[in-house]
C-alpha cells in the first residue's frame, strides 16, 4: 500500500465533514478559548439560533470533538482535546501527502520544460 493510500484511508470522513462547516469551527474556537460553554452561551456569540447551535453541537459530539455533561437545565460542552489532536494529525498527514504530490508534479513539469529547451 502506498503512503498516499494509507493517508487517505486514515482520514475520518465524518470528522472532516463535521469540522468542514465554518460555524462548527468557530464553535470549537469559542469552546477552546472559553474552556467550555452551552448552546445558549455559544448562540449569544454567533449569528445562529440556539437551536442551530444545539444541532451543530450534536454533530460535533457524534464525531467526538466535544463532550457534553448536564449542568442544571443545559448541557455544558468541552472540546475533547485528544480527538482534536487526532484531527490535527490527520490534517498534517494529508498536507504532507499533498506537498509530496505537488513536488512530484513540479519535477515532472520542470523535466518537460527542460526537454523543450
Amino acid at each position: 500500500m502506498s503512503s498516499a493510500v494509507g493517508v487517505a484511508a486514515a482520514v475520518d470522513d465524518d470528522l472532516w465533514s463535521a469540522i468542514g462547516d465554518p460555524t462548527r469551527r468557530r464553535m470549537l474556537d469559542l469552546l477552546l478559548t472559553e474552556g467550555g460553554g452551552t448552546a445558549t452561551t455559544l448562540s449569544q456569540q454567533l449569528t445562529v439560533t440556539r437551536q442551530a447551535v444545539a444541532k451543530h453541537l450534536t454533530v460535533l459530539d457524534r464525531v467526538g470533538l466535544v463532550r457534553g455533561a448536564q449542568a442544571g437545565r443545559e448541557r455544558r460542552y468541552h472540546v475533547d482535546e485528544p480527538q482534536l489532536a487526532r484531527a490535527v494529525a490527520q490534517l498534517s498527514a494529508v498536507g504532507a501527502a499533498w506537498d509530496a504530490r505537488l513536488q512530484r508534479i513540479k519535477r515532472i513539469a520542470e523535466a518537460i520544460q527542460q526537454s523543450r529547451e
